[in-house]
């Protein structure tokens, strides 16, 4: 079976776009649907015909595009059951699977950002698409849910293997960046990084995909468990979830 190929462009203002292809029966799904002209763009750019739209969560800037993309090609829109998604075919919760071009796509519910956002996880492709739950060195803000979901949310995606490739759904890597040194002051990989983030950035290149390992190195919000940060923000005897939640508050502060 060859590789999945992957087509990852900017969308709107910050979106990242993300087509999935399967060389060998040209099945193509997007991820998401922000924007329909750099998704018509990218198709044509690659030669591909869009078969599925993943969707994670309700928000417009994520969906926007669902209602003339299943119009123009008769995609199948999968998505979160228990949000108000335009034009969706298939509803799916945590736990749930489903095919795509012969490889298992796993359904995680990670509530917080939305109550209803989940992930897709493509364990033999170790491929997770998070959306607005894990960024690069960051997570999303909680609209709808509390800190101690996305803290849960969060630890369901820390639990997967530390080689998955994360592709995720905003470029805010750089901000991210210049506000965890602020809260992780001591970690060396994260100083190394966000230098790293500000030259890329600097060139114009894509901060995406990351991998669970690195995030679970340098990402402030997986790391509330960690001595230093705790001593750092003078809660060592705080909960995990509390934890997350002060650095949360800090972030929506910034």
């Amino acid at each position: 079976m060859a590789p999945l190929e992957i087509e990852l462009f900017a969308c709107r203002s910050d979106n990242f776009g993300v087509l999935l292809h399967d060389p060998e029966t040209g099945a193509t799904a997007s991820i998401d649907a922000p924007e329909e002209k750099p998704i018509l763009d990218a198709l044509a750019r690659r030669g591909w015909t869009l078969s599925h739209i993943f969707t994670t969560h309700h928000h417009g800037d994520h969906v926007d595009a669902n209602l003339a993309l299943k119009k123009r090609f008769g995609a199948t829109i999968i998505g979160p059951a228990r949000e108000s998604i335009p034009g969706i075919d298939r509803k799916v919760d945590g736990g749930d699977s489903f095919d795509f071009a012969g490889r298992r796509v796993e359904v995680i519910a990670t509530p917080g950002h939305t109550r209803g956002h989940i992930c897709f996880h493509l364990p033999e492709e170790k491929l997770l698409f998070a959306a607005d739950t894990l960024f690069a060195l960051g997570c999303g803000r909680l609209f709808e849910g509390t800190p101690a979901d996305m803290w849960a949310s969060l630890s369901k995606l820390a639990a997967l293997p530390d080689d998955t490739i994360v592709y995720f759904g905003h470029e805010y890597t750089l901000s991210n960046a210049r506000f965890a040194v602020t809260v992780d002051p001591q970690n060396a990989a994260l100083a190394k990084r966000a230098d790293d983030i500000e030259a890329q950035r600097a060139k114009g290149g894509f901060t995406a995909p990351t991998t669970i390992g690195l995030e679970k190195a340098t990402n402030p919000f997986l790391r509330a468990a960690d001595p230093a940060i705790r001593r750092h923000l003078g809660i060592e005897r705080a909960g995990d979830a509390e934890v997350f939640a002060e650095i949360r508050g800090r972030k929506d502060r910034f």
